[in-house]
C-alpha cells in the first residue's frame, strides 16, 4: 500500500497548483463541499474582476451556520483581547471586531484575508508572491498569503457569489488544546518574521504574551470541559 507524506497544507496546495495550468485556482481542505456551478461562479468573479488575487466565498457548516471564514488583520490588542476572551467571550469587541462578525455577510466587500478552507485564486497572483510560504505546516498560511498578496497590489474580496459547506475535520474537534497550540505557533512565526526590523520589534513580545495566555486559556478551558464530561 503506498504511503503519503503529510506536507502540510501549504506545501501539497503548492505541488497541486504546479500540477495544473488552470488560470483560476480553487483550493479548500477536503472536508468542504462544493454546491453545482460554485467553482464556476468563483472562476467568472476573477476573470471578471481583473486586480482581485483571492476570492473567499461563503462558507457554512453542514447545519447552516455561518462560518467566520473573512477576518481582519488584527491590531496588537485586538490580537490579545481576543486570544485571550475569545473562548470565554466570543462577542467581546475584539473577536467581533477581528472575526468582522458585525456585517451580515449578505454582500461582498473587500477583507484582510479568507480561509484556506475554501479560497479561489488567480494564478497570475499566486505565482507572482510565491504561492503559499511552505514554512508554515498548518495553520495561518492563509493569512501570510493574503498579505503578500495585498503587498504586492492585489485585492482580497469575500463574495457569496457562490456558496459552499465546510464540515470541520475530526482530528480538529478531537484535539482542540492540541490545535490551539499549533495555532499560536503558526502565529508566533508570522509576527515574529513580518515584525523582525524597525519599532515593530517591540511589539513581538507583548505579542507572545497575548499567545501564552490563549494556550493557557485554551488548556484550561480543555480542562474544565474534561472535568465536566468526566461528572456527567
Amino acid at each position: 500500500m503506498l504511503e503519503l507524506d503529510n506536507l502540510g497544507f501549504g506545501k501539497a496546495a503548492n505541488a497541486g497548483v504546479a500540477a495544473t495550468t488552470a488560470e483560476a485556482l480553487v483550493i479548500a481542505n477536503a472536508d468542504t463541499r462544493f454546491p453545482a456551478g460554485s467553482v464556476r461562479a468563483m472562476a467568472d468573479h476573477l476573470r471578471d474582476n481583473p486586480r482581485v488575487g483571492a476570492l473567499g466565498p461563503l462558507i457554512r457548516f453542514p447545519d447552516g451556520r455561518l462560518q467566520w471564514s473573512a477576518r481582519a488583520f488584527p491590531s496588537v490588542g485586538q490580537a490579545i483581547g481576543h486570544a485571550l476572551l475569545g473562548m470565554w467571550r466570543p462577542d467581546n469587541r475584539w473577536t467581533r471586531a477581528y472575526r468582522l462578525t458585525d456585517w451580515d455577510h449578505r454582500s461582498e466587500r473587500e477583507v484582510d484575508w479568507v480561509s484556506g478552507a475554501c479560497l479561489a485564486l488567480r494564478r497570475e497572483a499566486f505565482d507572482q508572491v510565491g504561492g503559499f510560504d511552505p514554512s508554515y505546516f498548518m495553520f495561518v498560511e492563509d493569512v501570510d498569503l493574503c498579505a503578500r498578496l495585498w503587498e504586492a497590489g492585489w485585492t482580497v474580496v469575500f463574495s457569496p457569489v457562490a456558496e459552499v459547506t465546510h464540515a470541520v475535520g475530526a482530528s480538529v474537534g478531537a484535539r482542540p488544546f492540541r490545535m490551539v497550540v499549533e495555532h499560536a505557533r503558526s502565529l508566533n512565526f508570522f509576527f515574529t518574521r513580518r515584525y523582525a526590523h524597525g519599532w515593530r520589534r517591540a511589539l513581538v513580545p507583548f505579542i507572545r504574551a497575548g499567545l501564552v495566555g490563549w494556550v493557557l486559556a485554551a488548556w484550561t478551558w480543555s480542562a474544565l470541559r474534561g472535568r465536566s464530561i468526566g461528572h456527567a
